[in-house]
């Protein structure tokens, strides 16, 4: 293959930019638009073997450490200036993100491993359900850079041109194999973000470098097929997987190999000149100008995203990464490497704890309560029961409160279980331990011998489910029925020990948008309604009678989601409490109420 600037590459990678645009932005439209991705492998393989190879034919060795210097002063700019953005200005305009986890993730970014870090960071609960990274599409680049520092140290050996094929076609064909074993439909992040699965585009490229020129018909049919998967494709396929990424790089080859002349377009190769810096921008961009933000969503908030992509593109394109070019490379090695180190040395803040006085006098700790005779001696205990937004209640509370307090919330349970569970726009099902909960609230009961137990539900009854056959939800009166049942059994395992019982009302939620700047259905306060209705008709035919306290009042006084009350930020990610939020908000509220409960 030729080796001469060829204009259609450029309006190949303003293709590849546009569907991972749209798969981001409107993924209804071109839900396959993610494969963009792979068209991108695929010409970086081509281009770096066919730009080494010319250096090793012509003059007869390979300057690696010119070629990592052009590659530094090409990519790590631009990097640099995403990464900082996301890390300074996140706290701001991103406050659905942990501090904690972004600073990995910037490291990761800037020293080339986000694929793996991608893999392992869904180490804990919270960070499994939190939104994604804004610094999550970064794996591609790591990816690509391990490549860059791996593949010329291969093409040292004798005669590159001759075994070049020989080796990547199978490569690809192992890297295929391995893809397909390592992939989990339950945890697809192996098999998506690996290093060795996805190895497939870029060795696929390769080996074209020492193909011969093709005709143009097979460019048209790799479009063609291209096109297609686009369409159709979607990211929870499993043939993805089986093949279907071996497919795609095939279908991409034939385009690079000989692409079609629409490619040429000078629209299509302004944006694929400033695609690097389009892809680099566009993640966090996209986070950035969201629906609460900009008071937009579908197609015109979709324009705003990618109107603002291309803009900073260009700025970044034109200031930043064609000036880096011409710098020597120490500065930017020592920039990325000082803001790499500075942010792994810098640990998060902890959680400031607030100095909380409950504004009403509480029964004193050695009060015995009196509604139960058989119970046993102590102060008054509290025990709070639910998800893992009960969770951070209990984790978060103040000590002095004129109660003991036993936190038994279990992160990622509810009450409802059945199995088959639409959460964020793809398809899950409950935790293996869930299933046990009515008898784990029993025992928690048992062992805790609490004077009150208090209940908060905020997550998972909320979801879509499928029931009889047919997905539903909180709302239709089927789904009701079954939730007032699972109700029933939640309020009779937590009396059977004469404790009185207190019903928090979920408080609105947001935990991501949709692509689209929508709320994803669990996020609708309709359902939040809905079931705090259900919470409110409980509590008043159950036999116990619980008391039903307005937590969604107290966190959305206004009516409406919001991340503060009276300055204080009441929510970590949209979903869960934070501990300002608990020491500050809730316990002034909802303290003297159960001090007085367990006290009586």
């Amino acid at each position: 293959m030729s080796l001469r600037y060829q204009p259609s590459l450029d309006g190949l990678r303003a293709v590849a930019l546009g569907g991972v645009l749209v798969a981001h932005g409107m993924p209804g439209l071109l839900p396959g638009g993610f494969l963009g991705v792979d068209l991108f492998f695929v010409l970086s393989g081509y281009l770096i073997t066919a730009l080494l190879l010319h250096e090793h034919e012509s003059t007869g060795r390979i300057r690696l450490g010119a070629f990592w210097v052009r590659r530094a002063r090409r990519l790590l700019p631009a990097l640099v200036a995403v990464v900082a953005f996301v890390v300074l200005a996140g706290p701001r305009l991103l406050p659905e993100q942990d501090p904690g986890p972004l600073r990995l993730d910037a490291v990761s970014a800037l020293t080339y491993w986000a694929n793996w870090r991608m893999i392992w960071r869904g180490g804990d609960y919270f960070t499994q359900t939190a939104a994604a990274s804004p610094l999550q599409h970064t794996w591609s680049l790591a990816i690509e850079e391990q490549f860059y520092l791996l593949w010329p140290l291969a093409l040292l050996l004798p005669n590159p041109r001759r075994w070049i094929a020989a080796v990547c076609l199978p490569g690809a064909a192992v890297s295929t194999v391995a893809c397909w074993l390592l992939y989990d439909p339950d945890a697809p992040d192996r098999a998506y973000f690996g290093s060795d699965t996805r190895a497939t585009a870029m060795l696929i490229g390769c080996a074209l470098a020492t193909a011969p020129r093709m005709h143009r018909g097979i460019g048209l049919a790799g479009a063609a097929v291209l096109a297609a998967a686009m369409v159709l494709v979607k990211g929870q396929m499993p043939l993805l997987y089986h093949g279907g990424f071996l497919a795609v790089a095939a279908a991409a080859a034939a385009v690079v190999a000989a692409p079609p002349a629409f490619l040429a377009a000078a629209a299509l190769r302004w944006v694929g000149r400033v695609s690097y810096g389009g892809y680099l921008w566009h993640w966090p961009l996209f986070a950035v100008l969201n629906a609460d933000r900009t008071g937009l969503t579908g197609p015109r908030l979709f324009a705003l995203r990618v109107a603002a992509t291309l803009a900073v593109a260009a700025v970044s394109f034109y200031a930043l990464e064609q000036p880096a070019r011409r710098l020597r490379p120490a500065p930017i090695a020592v920039t990325a490497t000082v803001l790499a180190l500075a942010l792994s040395a810098t640990p998060p803040a902890p959680p400031r704890r607030v100095a909380w006085v409950s504004p009403v006098a509480a029964p004193s700790p050695s009060a015995t309560p009196s509604h139960r005779a058989d119970r046993r001696p102590g102060p008054p205990r509290v025990t709070v029961i639910g998800d893992s937004v009960a969770w951070t209640l209990g984790a978060y509370w103040p000590g002095a409160a004129g109660f003991t307090l036993s936190n038994q919330a279990v992160q990622g349970c509810g009450i409802a279980t059945l199995p088959d569970v639409r959460y964020g726009g793809a398809l899950h099902t409950n935790y293996p331990y869930c299933a046990t909960w009515q008898s784990r609230w029993a025992g928690s009961v048992a062992a805790d011998d609490p004077d009150v137990v208090v209940i908060l539900l905020d997550r998972w009854e909320l979801m879509d489910r499928e029931l009889d056959g047919r997905w539903t939800h909180v709302g239709e009166p089927d789904y009701d029925a079954y939730l007032s049942g699972q109700l029933t059994r939640a309020l009779d395992a937590t009396t059977s020990h004469g404790a009185r019982i207190v019903l928090l009302t979920a408080p609105y939620t947001r935990r991501a948008e949709r692509p689209d700047g929508g709320l994803w259905p669990e996020d609708e306060p309709g359902r939040v309604d809905a079931w705090n209705h259900l919470l409110t008709r409980a509590a008043a035919t159950h036999p116990s009678h619980p008391a039903v306290l307005d937590l969604n009042h107290v966190l959305c006084p206004a009516g409406t989601f919001t991340w503060t009350v009276g300055g204080t930020r009441v929510r970590s990610d949209g979903l869960h409490l934070t501990p300002d939020g608990v020491q500050a908000v809730v316990a002034p509220w909802l303290a003297p109420q159960l001090a007085r409960l367990a006290a009586a």
